[in-house]
């Protein structure tokens, strides 16, 4: 961008780091009253213009953005650790000081003359330096350095494509789209589908950086879609200002997912230890990019469009919501941000490998025990039921009808009495 909006002249190039800051929702901080005039980024370099040598000058107080996001507050919880960031943009510097050593370029992606792929490489990872309060919102997570345009800047729908076909071949995690273009391709889609297949979130700037041409300085380009943040799977990102707000004059969309600080936020240049101020929605990418850095370094359970959800709808209440990094970090995994469950596995009682040779060893007495009482039986039972000529004892004073003896039977006394024997006689009438 030749200027944040097409909106900065020469002489509006002060930024109050530490002005009133605007807590978006998380709060206020207290200003410290430091001016300090910085570089303007640019998106891309006219044919004859020297490479980007980098700025001297440095910004020592707490950006706004840093505060609305609440980044202090997150840190303690999350530092992007063991998540790699694909950055699609004009390479990334592998000599910037505060991303040293944390850098892989592929191809010729370490090097960037035009730093705006430094600058936003800045705003997902940069390290704290001394004597500076800026920061990268994951400081522990490395950068895939991906061109996604010539070394001046100027960007196709193919070299697009092929960046995030790098990015998520080179194993990141996350992937960050700088381009925002007006028309859609196959090669696009097929780039996009390939990320979502590979679980690779891929965050794009909904709208392009600068408008090229307005009405006047009120005026908006029409709302419209742009690409890939428009392609199913994309995690689209506005830019708002320190109220909130989008920029005046800034091109617009009906179909951003969540919205950032992207404008007159700072950022690190692709040398020295100085800064720079830039402006836009690819800027703001970088910023949700190191916000998805935490969460898959906190949550690694969750895929890639879980840790969508979760952003979104961790974020702060708005038309278009805002990014709430330490909201999405700490937040408690519920419905569709929660990681699926693992099937519930059939209980299995352990075996008991002693039940075999305990069956084996029953068999014996089990036999004995039926010998013993077969022994008694024969000596007890068989003798009484011979003397009893195989018939069953009666109790005593059982009378047996007339006739009912066996034939040569001969009846016992005690109860072979007859009805009216020894009783009483008829009573006369």
């Amino acid at each position: 961008m030749t200027t944040p909006h097409g909106k900065v002249s020469a002489a509006a190039l002060a930024l109050l780091l530490t002005a009133s800051a605007s807590a978006l929702g998380a709060g206020s901080a207290a200003a410290a009253g430091s001016t300090v005039q910085l570089p303007v980024l640019s998106t891309r370099l006219d044919a004859d213009a020297a490479c980007v040598a980098g700025s001297s000058v440095r910004a020592t107080d707490l950006p706004w953005e840093q505060v609305s996001l609440q980044l202090t507050r997150t840190w303690p919880f999350a530092s992007g650790a063991g998540v790699t960031v694909g950055v699609v943009d004009t390479g990334v510097s592998s000599s910037a000081p505060t991303l040293k050593g944390r850098v892989t370029a592929v191809g010729d992606a370490g090097t960037d003359c035009v730093g705006h792929g430094t600058f936003v490489a800045g705003l997902i990872g940069a390290a704290v330096a001394d004597g500076v309060r800026f920061a990268g919102v994951a400081q522990q997570a490395r950068i895939l350095a991906v061109r996604g345009s010539d070394a001046r800047g100027a960007v196709t729908a193919e070299r697009v494509a092929d960046g995030i076909r790098a990015a998520v071949d080179g194993g990141a995690k996350v992937v960050t789209v700088s381009a925002a273009l007006a028309a859609d391709t196959p090669a696009l889609r097929s780039a996009v589908a390939l990320a979502a297949k590979k679980d690779v979130l891929v965050i794009a700037a909904a709208v392009p950086d600068a408008p090229t041409t307005a009405t006047s300085a009120t005026d908006s380009p029409p709302a419209r879609d742009y690409y890939p943040a428009a392609d199913d799977g994309v995690l689209s990102v506005l830019d708002v200002d320190v109220d909130g707000k989008r920029p005046t004059g800034a091109y617009t969309t009906d179909s951003a997912a969540i919205a950032a600080p992207g404008d007159g936020v700072v950022g690190i240049g692709p040398a020295k230890n100085g800064h720079y101020i830039g402006s836009g929605a690819s800027l703001a990418a970088g910023f949700v990019a190191g916000a998805a850095a935490l969460v898959r370094s906190t949550h690694p359970d969750l895929t890639a469009a879980q840790t969508a959800s979760l952003l979104r709808s961790s974020a702060y209440p708005a038309d278009v919501p805002r990014l709430d990094p330490y909201a999405a970090v700490t937040s408690v995994l519920t419905g569709a941000s929660a990681p699926a469950a693992a099937p519930a596995s059939p209980v299995r009682l352990p075996a008991d490998k002693a039940a075999g040779p305990l069956r084996r060893a029953l068999w014996p007495a089990s036999a004995g025990l039926a010998v013993i009482i077969a022994v008694v039986w024969l000596g007890l039972v068989l003798p009484r039921g011979r003397r009893l000529g195989w018939r069953p004892s009666r109790p005593d004073g059982a009378v047996v009808p007339e006739g009912s003896e066996a034939p040569g039977s001969t009846p016992d006394t005690a109860t072979a009495v007859t009805a009216g024997v020894g009783g009483p006689g008829p009573t006369e009438g």
